[in-house]
């Protein structure tokens, strides 16, 4: 737990001007950026948002670490809540160039090229929640999330599923590294009962429960265990659509 001393030590300029918002609004002005920023009322010393103009985006949040000086951003799309940009700095300057960028409707890449620290989720933003293109959006991040670890054989079975068309017409989403299918988008997921993982030294398994599951099949390459998902698709899926209507 975090104590008034380590608050002192690690955030004194917070400290003294009572707010996380009241340092971001301060270093905002010095360098000319219009960014509004807010006091978190649970936690003004740890947390502040700033609004965005974009209708599809969420307040940008704004966390502090309680172990060392550093603060976390999160920024999401407003259909869903799901991440669009986060990363982490200890630089106050970068933050409120990214909160300025976001506020203003920047397009992500170029918030990223503004403010280097920012993390893309790989989602792009579907301002007309179309759920097709939230569909579309998820697997592009599934596949930025699968580059990214050190996993290759989640990466084969996440590109192996892109690859396949009944497969990518779904909302794909993941428990514990395992790939699952939706006929609806969040938040009212339709889970169509199919779990594929990948297991280190290249092993596939379907199975029909996240855990402790009956195995429906097992190969030996990513692609391979697709075809076995796809011959286990029920039949007759229609388009994916919002889960905001879903029951």
């Amino acid at each position: 737990m975090t104590t008034p001393a380590d608050q002192a030590a690690f955030y004194p300029d917070v400290l003294a001007e009572g707010s996380l918002a009241a340092v971001l609004q301060a270093a905002a002005d010095v360098d000319g950026l219009s960014v509004p920023v807010a006091v978190s009322e649970s936690n003004p010393l740890y947390g502040a948002t700033v609004a965005s103009n974009v209708p599809c985006r969420n307040r940008l949040t704004v966390s502090a670490y309680t172990w060392k000086r550093r603060w976390s951003i999160r920024g999401e799309e407003s259909c869903q809540g799901m991440e669009l940009i986060g990363g982490n700095t200890d630089d106050v300057a970068q933050i409120v160039r990214a909160a300025q960028a976001w506020h203003g409707g920047t397009e992500l890449t170029e918030i990223r090229r503004t403010a280097p620290f920012v993390h893309l989720a790989g989602r792009f933003e579907v301002p007309d929640h179309d759920p097709a293109q939230l569909a579309e959006s998820e697997w592009q991040h599934l596949r930025t999330r699968a580059a990214e670890a050190d996993a290759p054989e989640f990466q084969a079975l996440i590109e192996a599923a892109y690859r396949e068309p009944a497969l990518r017409a779904l909302y794909p989403f993941t428990s514990m590294w395992t790939l699952r299918f939706s006929t609806c988008t969040r938040p009212g997921l339709a889970d169509l009962g199919l779990f594929l993982d990948a297991h280190r030294g290249g092993r596939y398994t379907l199975s029909n429960s996240l855990l402790d599951g009956t195995i429906l099949g097992e190969a030996a390459k990513a692609q391979d265990l697709v075809s076995v998902a796809v011959h286990h698709l029920p039949s007759h899926l229609g388009p994916v659509t919002s889960g905001a209507s879903a029951p």
